[in-house]
């Protein structure tokens, strides 16, 4: 891994100018970033549909929406599960960068977890069966696993549909352009309850100029 690989688990949150309407005010998670590319998921997307629906033995160890989210453009028809566990439920062990995560989706035999799997070169230790450490408490589930293996541990759990990816450089080029604001994550980004207001309330939470761009119109014509 090189010093890019430390953008891992921090947000991408879009700025007012970001013209991609797949971005549109997104904020998105980090699960992998080296120098083969970037992968995450958008973390307020919500769909109609209820996770009942197409995985239903997790449905009930999902937070409030209890709704797939679009992860991102890529990959919709696999789904890939980000949750948290609290640090009391992680042991002694270490923190490797990435590791295994999720599993096929309703209709498709795809992994978009297994995408960032591969890319990894350390084994985590003391970590719950099914699960793998992205960044401090968020990490990846394996929906191939008996949801009654994490039921006692997951402090939250988000199904999402898709994920966003950049090929090689693809994410600093947008960076230098001044697409995005990259800030630190919390584990409670991962199942805000209101995931609309998710863009303000990250930017809200900054300690500097940024926290003045929360107050930007969604209209910028009535600015």
């Amino acid at each position: 891994m090189t010093e890019v690989s430390s953008l891992t688990g921090r947000l991408l949150v879009a700025t007012p100018a970001l013209a991609d309407p797949n971005f549109d005010r997104a904020v998105v998670l980090l699960l992998d970033h080296d120098e083969e590319g970037s992968l995450g998921v958008v973390l307020n997307r919500p769909t109609p549909v209820g996770v009942a629906d197409i995985l239903a033995p997790w449905a009930a160890l999902t937070g409030e929406p209890g709704v797939v989210f679009q992860g991102g453009p890529v990959s919709l028809d696999s789904a890939l599960g980000v949750a948290v566990v609290p640090g009391g439920a992680l042991g002694e062990g270490g923190t490797p960068p990435m590791g295994t995560g999720a599993g096929p989706g309703a209709e498709a035999g795809e992994t978009a977890g297994a995408q960032v799997a591969d890319r990894a070169g350390v084994q985590p230790a003391e970590e719950p069966l099914g699960w793998r450490r992205v960044h401090g408490a968020i990490g990846l589930v394996d929906l191939e696993a008996p949801p009654e293996l994490l039921a006692a541990v997951l402090g939250s759990l988000r199904i999402f549909a898709g994920y966003a990816g950049w090929g090689p450089g693809q994410l600093e080029d947008e960076l230098v352009e001044g697409a995005w604001y990259v800030v630190e994550s919390e584990p409670g980004d991962v199942s805000s309850p209101d995931p609309e207001q998710l863009w303000r309330a990250v930017l809200r939470r900054q300690r500097n100029e940024l926290a003045m761009v929360a107050t930007y119109p969604d209209d910028p014509s009535l600015n």
